[in-house]
C-alpha cells in the first residue's frame, strides 16, 4: 500500500549545511568550518547544575510552557535589555528552531506570505512552506554590508503579507541591523499591519562598536506585533541540549503555547535547570568566548582579504564570514569546473579538505559561509589550505 505523504514535503529544499557536513565526515582529515556550533566547553556552573538536578531525580515533566523559575529568569533578563515580557509571555522550547517552527504554525495560514531578507538561514523558508504559506525573498546588498533596506521591504509588502522574519546579528553574514533601521521597519509593520519575527539567537556575539537592538523594545504597539526568538545554544555553548524560547503577547503567545503542548509537550526538563544556572550565574565565560570569537574573526578576515579574487566586509556579530568568490567562476583544475559557489565548496572539500557552506544554501550564489567557531590553529590551517587550493584554479 502506498498512500501519499504530505505534499508540502515535495517543495522542501535539503539543508546545504547538513549536506556539506555529511560529505565532510567522509574526509578524515577535513577541517570543518561549516557548522554554526560553539567549540567551547559548557561553562562549569551550567554542568554542575545539571549534575545536581540528576542527583535530585529532577527528571519529571515540566509545565508545557516551561518551568516558572526559568521563565521568571528570562523575563528579568529581557527586562534588563528593555524587553517588557512577563513570565507568562515566555514559552520555552526545544531550541530556537522549535520556537520558530511553533511560531510559524501558530501564525500562518495557506496563502499567507512571509518576507525573508536574504541571504538567510536555510530553514526559514522551509518552515514557512510547511504551513502552506509562501516565502517572499528580498535580497540585501553586499555593498551596504548586507544591511536591511526598509524601502525594499516596503516594495515587497502585499495584501497577503502576514509577517517578516529578521535575524540580527545575521546568519550567514554577521550583519547587525542598526536601531534606526529597525525603527523604520517597525513603523512599516504598524502602517501595513504585519508581524515581526525577530531571531536574536546571536545577540551576545557582538564585536567592536556594534550594538544589539531588540525591535520589540521600541513601544507597546510594536511589542504587540513582535515575536522574539532566542536560545542558549550559541552564547552558553550548549547546542545539543536544545533549549530556546519565544516571547510574545496575547493571542500569538496563546497559540504558540497550544502548538507546544501538542507538538513536544515541553522543553527538556534538565536543560531548563541549566538555563536558570546560565542566566543567574557568572557571565565571564560568555564574555571570554565573545573575545575569542572576535580574535578569530580578525585573523580570518585578514587571511581571506589577502586571497586574490576574494571580497568581503568585516562582520559585526555571530561567528561567520561571508566572502564573495564569484571571480573564480569559469575557472578549472583537473576535473573540477567551477561555475557556482556550490562547485567551489565541493572543490575545497575534495582538494583542500576544508568544509565551508556554499552560498546557494542561503539564497545567495557567489558566496561562501565560513564559520570561525573552531580553534585558531584549525582556522589558520584551513585558510592556508584554501589559499593554496584557490591558486590551483588559475584565476586570471
Amino acid at each position: 500500500m502506498r498512500l501519499p505523504m504530505n505534499t508540502s514535503l515535495a517543495t522542501l529544499k535539503p539543508s546545504g549545511i547538513r549536506r556539506i557536513n555529511a560529505l565532510a565526515a567522509q574526509h578524515p582529515g577535513c577541517i570543518a568550518l561549516a557548522l554554526g556550533e560553539p567549540d567551547f566547553p559548557t561553562p562549569d556552573v551550567i554542568s554542575a547544575e545539571v549534575t545536581a538536578a540528576l542527583d535530585r531525580g529532577d527528571t519529571h515533566y515540566p509545565p508545557n510552557n516551561g518551568r516558572p523559575a526559568l521563565r521568571d529568569a528570562l523575563s528579568k533578563y529581557m527586562d534588563d535589555a528593555g524587553l517588557a515580557f512577563s513570565a507568562d509571555e515566555v514559552i520555552l522550547t526545544d531550541g530556537a528552531t522549535e520556537a520558530l517552527s511553533a511560531t510559524f504554525m501558530a501564525m500562518l495560514n495557506p496563502g499567507d506570505e512571509v518576507i525573508i531578507p536574504t541571504p538567510c538561514w536555510v530553514s526559514y523558508s522551509e518552515m514557512v512552506k510547511l504551513t502552506g504559506a509562501a516565502p517572499v525573498f528580498v535580497p540585501c546588498k553586499a555593498e551596504t554590508g548586507f544591511a536591511l533596506n526598509v524601502d525594499d521591504i516596503a516594495a515587497a509588502v502585499t495584501p497577503h503579507t502576514k509577517a517578516i522574519i529578521i535575524c540580527t546579528p545575521n546568519n550567514p553574514t554577521g550583519a547587525v541591523y542598526s536601531e534606526q533601521t529597525l525603527r523604520a521597519l517597525a513603523a512599516l509593520a504598524v502602517e501595513k499591519d504585519f508581524y515581526i519575527i525577530a531571531d536574536e539567537i546571536y545577540e551576545k556575539l557582538i564585536f567592536g562598536d556594534a550594538k544589539h537592538f531588540s525591535i520589540a523594545s521600541i513601544s507597546e504597539e510594536v511589542r504587540e506585533r513582535c515575536v522574539t526568538i532566542n536560545g542558549f545554544s550559541k552564547a552558553y555553548a550548549i547546542p545539543g541540549w536544545r533549549l530556546g524560547y519565544s516571547a510574545a503577547v496575547g493571542e500569538v503567545a496563546a497559540s504558540i503555547k497550544s502548538i507546544q503542548s501538542h507538538a513536544t509537550s515541553a522543553a527538556n526538563c534538565i536543560a531548563q535547570r541549566a538555563g536558570v544556572a546560565a542566566l543567574t550565574g557568572p557571565q565571564d565565560s560568555v564574555e571570554a568566548m565573545r573575545r575569542e570569537y572576535e580574535r578569530r574573526r580578525d585573523y580570518a578576515f585578514g587571511a581571506l582579504k589577502a586571497m586574490p579574487g576574494v571580497e568581503l566586509e568585516i562582520p559585526h556579530g555571530a561567528f561567520y564570514l561571508f566572502p564573495k568568490v564569484d571571480s573564480y567562476f569559469g575557472t578549472q583544475y583537473q576535473n573540477y569546473q567551477i561555475n557556482s559557489s556550490k562547485d567551489l565548496a565541493n572543490y575545497l572539500l575534495d582538494e583542500a579538505e576544508i568544509a565551508v557552506v556554499f552560498g546557494e544554501a542561503f539564497y545567495m550564489n557567489g558566496y561562501l559561509r565560513i564559520s570561525y567557531a573552531n580553534s585558531m590553529e584549525n582556522i589558520q590551517e584551513a585558510l592556508r589550505r584554501m589559499a593554496e587550493a584557490l591558486k590551483k584554479l588559475g584565476r586570471e
